[in-house]
């Protein structure tokens, strides 16, 4: 139950152009910014939006041609979709029923499902009266129960508040470490892809810039989307050992190299000074501060001045400083705490 597909598909201006590849009980989450084409591809895949070219191949068999509702596929939109004027129950039950399955044994099998989800007992209530973590539940016992050799899930979690989603964030890691076809998770949320996906796809602009296992992309971001998603600063310079030479500024790293490099280092690394810091060795240059926003427990800092960058300091070192918009300090990063690697 594996997945082979290359997606070109044109809107307009717009091209979407990616191959994807699943194999049987993956989980790959396709990541990107808003309008990098995520969307447009699970609708391709589920037959939802014509190809301009490609092809998509579950076990070799072809499905390019075969229409949305006769492909072996299972979806899970982000409103989830649930036919309002039928129950729970009913609304699971629809798929079997729609491949021929006779009402009863569709409706044992949908009972069956409801129960895998823990919603055995909401079976006759009606979508209206439901959760919403509830309701993701129904969606997903309905995608699941035509027994689906291809999954689909788009932004599966995003309707939920803060609570819900970490409760039905468990509850769905469980569903999809089950499932023996390939799934594809369509989201903008990193900690979902984090915790639900086996390897990462990142898209931008209807191409694939980045894939790959969490960690792998995780600690070597290759564009400013990626470095953003996992909290890092990002830069692309020349190496000669262990200097690199940016556009204004030239970064003392700890990984000899030569060539075009990645430089990347955590918003925590970044120390700020009212005063030019002396001392041991390392990275200073003169920002001005653009702006402050709360980030967890800490300040976030958006730096300006020859390298743009975030740093995160803590309420008490913001006060003592005086940190304040339009503000110049020293921004200093030891090269212990830089990472680079090869572009």
């Amino acid at each position: 139950m594996s997945l082979d597909a290359r997606l070109t598909v044109d809107r307009g201006t717009f091209r979407l152009d990616i191959a994807l590849r699943i194999a049987p009980g993956e989980v790959v989450a396709l990541l990107g910014p808003n309008g990098a084409g995520k969307t447009t591809a699970l609708r391709a895949l589920a037959g939802l939006q014509p190809l301009t070219g490609g092809h998509v191949r579950l076990d070799d068999e072809d499905l390019s041609a075969v229409p949305p509702e006769d492909r072996p596929i299972g979806v899970v939109f982000q409103d989830y979709l649930l036919f309002p004027h039928l129950s729970a129950l009913d609304n699971v039950a629809f798929g079997p029923r729609r491949h021929g399955v006779r009402r009863r044994e569709a409706r044992a099998t949908a009972l069956d499902w409801l129960t895998r989800v823990g919603l055995a007992d909401q079976a006759a209530k009606r979508p209206r009266q439901l959760s919403g973590g509830q309701a993701q539940r129904v969606a997903l016992a309905r995608a699941l129960a035509v027994r689906p050799r291809l999954l689909l899930l788009d932004e599966p979690l995003a309707a939920l508040d803060a609570r819900t989603r970490l409760e039905t964030r468990a509850e769905l890691q469980r569903h999809l470490s089950a499932h023996p076809g390939a799934t594809l998770l369509v989201t903008h949320d990193p900690l979902d892809a984090l915790v639900l996906a086996d390897r990462l796809v990142i898209v931008e602009g209807g191409r694939v810039v980045q894939e790959g296992d969490a960690a792998t992309v995780t600690a070597r971001p290759r564009t400013d989307y990626v470095a953003r998603l996992v909290g890092l600063n990002l830069y692309r310079g020349r190496a000669t050992g262990y200097d690199v030479a940016l556009d204004n500024l030239t970064l003392r790293v700890d990984d000899p190299l030569d060539g075009e490099v990645f430089v990347a280092f955590r918003p925590s690394s970044v120390a700020l000074h009212a005063e030019r810091p002396a001392g041991s060795p390392r990275n200073i240059w003169a920002a001005t501060i653009a702006g402050i926003q709360r980030h967890g427990d800490n300040l976030r800092i958006e730096l300006a001045g020859p390298l743009a960058a975030a740093a995160d300091v803590t309420p008490a070192a913001a006060a003592q400083l005086d940190l304040a918009p339009g503000r110049t300090v020293w921004a200093a990063v030891k090269a212990t705490e830089t990472h680079a690697y090869p572009a």
